[in-house]
């Protein structure tokens, strides 16, 4: 509700979750909505490194692509 910038702020936060898909798409989200192309797309990949279901992979990387 306080925009993008504070949810970013609260994401980078949460510690001990690094190997958490979800967390860094929700951190991959905020970046790109922030303009921040090129975090956004580094946290897409990882996210997309991080999952097993071959349907969010392939969400994941369409979205690091474009």
């Amino acid at each position: 509700a306080a925009g993008p910038a504070a949810g970013l702020e609260l994401v980078e936060q949460i510690a001990g979750l690094d190997d958490f898909s979800p967390l860094h798409a929700a951190r991959a989200d905020l970046l790109r909505r922030l303009g921040r192309r090129g975090e956004a797309t580094e946290a897409y990949a990882r996210a997309a490194e991080l999952t097993q279901n071959p349907g969010e992979r392939a969400f994941l990387l369409e979205r690091a692509a474009t």
